[in-house]
């Protein structure tokens, strides 16, 4: 069985999709691709178990239908060194042998069963809906950063998927941030919830990066499919109920700041670098029109001190956050300038773009840290 690929277009292909692979796992056939050559296309899928990633491409020949599996490191390794050029690849049907063939040479891999592969899921019982990919794109970069990692609680480690008639909702949170982004120009036929992982989104969010084009969304109890263009991305959905994260937004913040977002980040990052390593702990003092940024290590002496003009209405307070969570947050929102609302010092701050689209909303929620005194 035999067929003829670009070795450019197949390297970019595997590549776009090698993410999703285990190399570590006690499974060898999740460090495979999975070649399966039918009506003169080539469709690849690579596999963890939970997700499969699965990219199509057109053939300029083969003569045969086939399916096999082909060590994806080996061949990964062996694309990487061809200049554009047409490859044959020819495959044993018994011992599953590969020969592949270039302009220069012949090189041998040993094949596997392409029957050996993880299945694909059926999404049986499955409802769908389209987004576009640059909506999906900004839902996933503005949430997937403020997921969790802690095994006990696995539904934080994903972003919650809200499908309602008149917008859907993300959202994420590791119980010491949270980010709520809602859009009002994407809707669903029926409501519905899930949870996906975050490896998956992570994905997804690299693949539609620069696309322009309709993803279709495909869900049921526990799997969810994402397609477009030429990929396929099916995920199994993390199982479980996910915190009621409304409750958890204060509702009463009567003090507003408005400050440049840039500004605020840059001295977010400069003062942190002498907070105490363990804590990350910032201080902001809010007085007037003036902010205070302040942070110190007392281990080792070290402190830092800035000033920065804002626009405040509200009570003076003086507050404590974790500077790494600030510095995400401010570095997920593209808006010139940034309102943070407060309530006290010891509850959650709201962050957000001081300037968004119409069909967009977005509030990032930071827990803060208490100070010393």
């Amino acid at each position: 069985m035999k067929f003829i690929v670009s070795s450019s277009n197949l390297l970019k292909q595997l590549t776009s999709i090698s993410g999703v692979l285990n190399t570590s796992s006690n499974l060898p056939i999740l460090g495979y691709y999975l070649f399966d050559v039918k009506d003169k296309k080539l469709v690849v899928s690579g596999s963890d178990l939970e997700s499969t990633m699965i990219s199509e491409i057109n053939l300029d020949k083969a003569d045969d239908d086939m399916k096999v599996c082909i060590p994806a490191k080996l061949l990964l390794d062996m694309l990487k060194t061809f200049s554009d050029q047409p490859l044959t690849f020819s495959v044993d049907a018994k011992s599953f042998g590969i020969e592949v063939s270039s302009d220069t040479g012949k090189y041998k891999l040993a094949g596997t069963n392409g029957d050996e592969f993880p299945r694909l899921p059926e999404m049986e019982s499955s409802s769908s809906l389209k987004i576009d990919s640059g909506i999906l794109f900004n839902a996933i970069n503005k949430t997937v950063f403020a997921t969790g990692n802690d095994e006990l609680r696995p539904v934080m480690s994903g972003v919650y998927f809200s499908l309602e008639k008149d917008g859907i909702t993300f959202v994420a949170t590791d119980a010491h941030k949270l980010v709520k982004y809602r859009r009002s120009d994407c809707k669903s036929g029926k409501a519905a919830s899930f949870i996906m992982p975050k490896k998956p989104l992570n994905l997804i969010k690299s693949l539609v990066s620069n696309m322009s084009t309709d993803v279709e969304i495909e869900y049921n109890e526990t799997n969810a499919s994402f397609t477009f263009e030429n990929y396929k991305l099916v995920s199994r959905l993390i199982d479980g109920k996910y915190p009621n994260y409304d409750a958890v937004i204060p509702k009463e913040n009567p003090n507003e700041m408005l400050i440049d977002r840039q500004l605020f980040l840059n001295s977010i990052r400069r003062v942190s670098i002498f907070s105490n390593k363990t804590t990350h702990q910032v201080r902001l003092a809010i007085k007037g029109s003036d902010l205070q940024v302040s942070a110190e290590d007392l281990d080792y002496s070290n402190e830092a001190t800035e000033r920065l003009n804002c626009n405040y209405k509200g009570e003076d307070i003086t507050i404590g956050f974790n500077s790494r969570f600030i510095i995400e947050m401010l570095n997920n929102l593209e808006s010139d300038e940034v309102k943070l609302l407060l309530s006290a010092p010891n509850r959650a701050g709201l962050l957000s773009p001081s300037e968004k689209e119409a069909s967009e909303d977005i509030v990032m929620l930071v827990m803060p840290v208490m100070l010393s005194q």
